[in-house]
């Protein structure tokens, strides 16, 4: 059985932690490794975390001397991760039971080298599933709509290894798809529902204009196209984000 070494950064989000952590807690699939990246120099939350996984001997707390942000801090993870596969979670959301199981089973039986799955957004007391009907996500299809969630990955260690996430605030996980995709590596859909993301009011993906800056980086400064090729995209984007 693989080892699966999931990262979590960690940056005042104690409402929903707790909740985050069970979920990779009670997955079926128990070869698993928990790295929470704590990203913050106030250490409040930091007793409160431990209190929560002292008990589990395969979860690793690490303290970062400074707050470098989600990306960097997910480097910092894998960096530290054992596990042959990696996966993703926001401290904010969580997995149905069988995530990992699902996945691990489909990527190794599809000889696939990384999958993600279909979600459920949550704002407040609202909840709407994200489905991508489209199986397969070519570069193309990803310039024009980021349609995998972060907290749904799963992918091999060797992969992201190669490709690490950006100094952004938000839409590094997007630049890291993209390259990955850019390389030839299909990113394949479970075109299953074992997600639910969380859109928490004060958290940096819900900040319209960073994402609009971001989005707007991703394109002129990551996938080096001109202004016009960049705002053209990043329009696009905008207008199929709202849909969702």
């Amino acid at each position: 059985m693989q080892l699966v070494s999931v990262i979590m950064p960690y940056y005042r989000k104690k409402r929903h932690v707790k909740n985050s952590i069970i979920s990779v807690i009670n997955q079926s699939y128990k070869n698993l490794e928990l790295i929470i990246i704590y990203d913050d120099k106030d250490l409040n939350d930091f007793e409160y975390i431990q209190s929560i996984t002292k008990k589990y001997s395969n979860i690793k707390i690490i303290k970062n001397n400074n707050n470098i942000g989600a990306g960097l801090s997910r480097n910092n993870g894998i960096e530290n991760s054992k596990g042959d596969l990696i996966a993703f979670l926001d401290a904010d959301d969580s997995w149905y039971e069988k995530k990992i199981e699902k996945q691990v089973t489909y990527l190794n039986k599809q000889n696939l080298d990384f999958v993600f799955c279909d979600y459920v957004k949550k704002t407040g007391s609202k909840s709407k599933k994200i489905i991508t009907n489209r199986k397969a996500l070519s570069y193309k299809d990803l310039l024009y709509s980021c349609d995998i969630g972060l907290s749904t990955v799963l992918i091999k260690k060797k992969i992201i290894s190669k490709y690490p996430f950006p100094s952004l605030k938000t839409k590094e996980d997007f630049v890291v798809w993209l390259n990955i995709a850019k390389s030839g590596i299909v990113p394949t859909n479970l075109n299953e529902i074992l997600v639910e993301w969380n859109n928490v009011s004060d958290s940096l993906s819900s900040n319209i204009f960073q994402k609009i800056k971001d989005g707007y980086r991703v394109y002129r400064n990551f996938q080096n196209f001109n202004f016009l090729v960049s705002i053209y995209f990043l329009i696009v984007l905008s207008i199929n984000s709202l849909k969702k």
